[in-house]
């Protein structure tokens, strides 16, 4: 799986202090099934671009903590390759700080940026990735994959390479991914309990309740559980009279 975010705020490379990752140095964590790596294929005044690379161990997907039921078999499926929910938790671990909005450059953190994501597989369909995104400011790119290169006449798969460009606020940015990777997935590879509708509600906040697509996306993110969806929902409709609050060590 590979995510990569580039700015062209100047200087670019303050995108290092908002992501707490240097830009001189690649880094290496330990995530759910496998390893995150964080480095800078470029660094200059007028572009920066930080990528996200996860390595993910399909021995450890069956035999771990992390073995559930995967949509395509538990040793034939798509999920060290493409975005959904494994990459989703990488960028809540790898990039905590970030989006919870803190920065040694906070008035930075607080203010929108020229920004672009890049995923090359994203599953869910062209369709559906533009009626996620672009309701959130987006300007979403898409290049449907094929299923087999070698096979042309097979036709294109459900995935497609996708590419978003906007100015948000990073921490905002982050939000939507951590969100949204999962619906388009929908199909997470841990189990869901009463805690994601919290952690749905905290990164949802300022943006779900009034998104075209809500229902969807609830529905998806909580793997169609009606109980948390039915709850959700409920507190999202409410969301006018309370306090919206920053993500936490739930994330």
């Amino acid at each position: 799986m590979f995510l990569t975010l580039s700015t062209t705020h100047r200087p670019a490379t303050d995108l290092g202090y908002l992501l707490h990752k240097h830009p001189d140095r690649a880094q290496v964590f330990q995530i759910a099934g496998g390893t995150a790596h964080v480095f800078y294929p470029e660094a200059g005044e007028h572009r920066c671009t930080a990528a996200l690379l996860c390595e993910i161990d399909p021995v450890n997907l069956v035999r771990g903590k992390h073995n559930t039921a995967f949509s395509l078999g538990q040793y034939v499926n798509d999920r060290p390759y493409a975005a959904g929910s494994m990459l989703a938790v990488a960028i809540g671990a790898v990039f905590r700080s970030a989006m919870k909005g803190v920065s040694a450059k906070q008035e930075l953190a607080e203010g929108a940026l020229p920004l672009e994501f890049h995923i090359p597989a994203v599953p869910g369909g062209k369709s559906l990735v533009h009626a996620l995104f672009e309701p959130l400011g987006w300007a979403v790119e898409t290049a449907a994959l094929p299923l087999d290169p070698q096979f042309p006449q097979w036709g294109a798969s459900d995935f497609v390479d996708l590419r978003l460009t906007g100015t948000h606020r990073l921490s905002d940015a982050l939000k939507h991914l951590y969100v949204l990777l999962p619906v388009l997935d929908d199909a997470k590879h841990y189990w869901v309990g009463e805690d994601e509708v919290a952690k749905l509600l905290r990164a949802g906040d300022g943006w779900l309740g009034e998104h075209p697509e809500r229902d969807l996306i609830t529905r998806r993110y909580l793997r169609h559980r009606r109980e948390y969806v039915n709850a959700a929902l409920g507190r999202l409709a409410d969301s006018d009279d309370t306090d919206g609050s920053a993500l936490d060590n739930a994330l």
